[in-house]
């Protein structure tokens, strides 16, 4: 026959069998809320993306992209900013900003035809975004503009104009901006992490203020899923 347990053993081995219950009881509910929090950061996840996706053949209403009263002043085709190189598959879009401040659509539209005859360098842009929110058009999306390097064969590239060296795009520009990017997305069925820019190709801090406010340039590319949602035919 054992031992009888004194009492202050007693209490000590039912604080044991307390504290083992306990954990057991701490691990269930982690486990549980661990599961919860799975199913729905998915469901969630699910959510986001499907707002984030644009189904193929999905269009906008209206008469686009006539709607964007484009204004279609093609560059003179030179080896400096229009070689006439096809545009073979159209992968994304890249966003820049013009780094010439107070500057407006045709002011830059006209530098890039001007290279044509000082060759002082290649660049150009497909489309210019002025600070009234006219939208000029330099390169048809057919082809190649010398704007994102590598990217130049696959991407189709919009210089914005801005009022102030902080690169900030007025709301004129900037509603313009999501419109037209909307217009590309639905037109060549682009995902959302195919909006990109300059510095997402090169580093370059282009468009400044969408590289020193990560945050706005997340808020951008929601809007252009926004306005497709809201703007769907």
């Amino acid at each position: 026959m054992g031992r009888r347990l004194t009492k202050k053993e007693w209490r000590a081995r039912k604080r044991i069998k307390l504290l083992i219950i306990i954990s057991v009881l701490l691990i269930v509910i982690i486990t549980v809320l661990c599961i919860l929090g799975a199913i729905f950061h998915t469901n969630f996840w699910k959510k986001e993306k499907s707002i984030y996706t644009v189904s193929k053949g999905t269009v906008l209403k209206g008469n686009y992209p006539g709607d964007l009263n484009l204004n279609v002043q093609l560059l003179t085709p030179n080896e400096f900013s229009r070689p006439q190189t096809e545009l073979e598959k159209i992968k994304g879009v890249v966003v820049h900003y013009t780094a010439n401040p107070g500057t407006d659509a045709l002011q830059n539209r006209n530098y890039f035809e001007n290279l044509k005859n000082s060759g002082i360098t290649k660049v150009s842009s497909h489309f210019v975004i002025g600070l009234n929110g006219d939208i000029v058009q330099c390169i048809p999306t057919s082809e190649i503009a010398y704007a994102s390097n590598e990217r130049n064969e696959d991407t189709i590239s919009i210089e914005v104009c801005h009022p102030d060296e902080t690169g900030k795009f007025n709301q004129e520009s900037y509603n313009s901006l999501v419109r037209l990017v909307a217009y590309l997305v639905c037109e060549y069925n682009l995902e959302y992490e195919a909006i990109l820019r300059h510095y997402d190709v090169t580093g370059k801090n282009c468009p400044k203020y969408f590289v020193e406010h990560e945050e706005k340039w997340d808020n951008f590319r929601r809007d252009v899923f926004i306005y497709i949602e809201n703007n769907k035919a």
